[in-house]
């Protein structure tokens, strides 16, 4: 299974919604990996607590050979194990910025989904941070991916951008991936008592909009972990939030 977070938005919670699920895959016993696709390297530094040139090197390595293009030598990219048990990550850097005008000039959009192909029997469960844009590398990620997610924040500016972006996906699953499945919309950072979330999620649901039923609250519990570099599956395993975020994992994967 290849699952891409991906919003267009940004701050609306893509990265800690992709390393906390992938935080809860592994330690409920799949062999994860977690790919980051962006240049800020959130997630990179949320699972490894490392950031700037002490950042192994990854995916902007794996690009970099593709560029290349050396004959007879197939692209290889580094993994670097993480401190969680069954959980490894395909580092990100600033240096993807550079890269991309490149790779879009190359038409290199494939690669990725070859490469992930390349690593399906070593983990049993993927999931791809993406860029808050429709760039290089989301689409790649998005071509890669059998399902996709769409983390939203209850925002009126988010609402707008949610149509345009399900349009997209729509699209993209025609041109070039037609097994890739919008899994649902994640709702993030709920504000269960104010009147405007409520009623925002009431139409969305009443459009048949594919929202899911697990809501991930607020809470600065989330601050702290990105700042432990933590996941909250193991800072605090009873968290209200830890536990949502538990409850969303097995909804998804009891549907299969």
């Amino acid at each position: 299974m290849r699952r891409v977070v991906f919003n267009q938005k940004g701050g609306v919670g893509k990265s800690s919604i992709a390393c906390n699920l992938a935080a809860v895959s592994a330690a409920q016993g799949y062999r994860t990996l977690l790919v980051d696709l962006d240049s800020q390297a959130n997630s990179t530094h949320y699972l490894s607590g490392l950031c700037g040139e002490a950042i192994p090197l990854g995916i902007a390595d794996f690009f970099k050979q593709v560029l290349a293009g050396s004959v007879g030598k197939r692209p290889q990219v580094k993994v670097t194990a993480t401190p969680f048990a069954n959980l490894d990550l395909v580092t990100a850097s600033a240096e993807l910025a550079d890269l991309q005008p490149k790779l879009e000039a190359k038409h290199k959009i494939t690669r990725l989904r070859k490469l992930l192909g390349e690593l399906a029997e070593d983990y049993e469960r993927v999931y791809l941070d993406t860029p808050p844009a429709l760039n290089f590398y989301t689409v790649s990620a998005l071509i890669a991916a059998d399902r996709v997610l769409i983390p939203f924040d209850c925002d009126s500016f988010s609402r707008q951008a949610l149509y345009g972006l399900l349009a997209e996906i729509d699209e993209l699953r025609a041109d070039h991936n037609e097994d890739l499945e919008v899994e649902g919309i994640v709702v993030n950072q709920f504000l269960s008592h104010a009147a405007l979330p409520q009623r925002m999620l009431e139409e969305l649901v009443a459009e048949k909009l594919p929202v899911l039923p697990v809501y991930l609250g607020s809470s600065v519990r989330m601050r702290e972990s990105h700042q432990l570099c933590m996941p909250l599956i193991h800072l605090d395993p009873r968290h209200k939030l830890t536990r949502q975020f538990v409850e969303l994992h097995d909804l998804l994967e009891a549907a299969g």
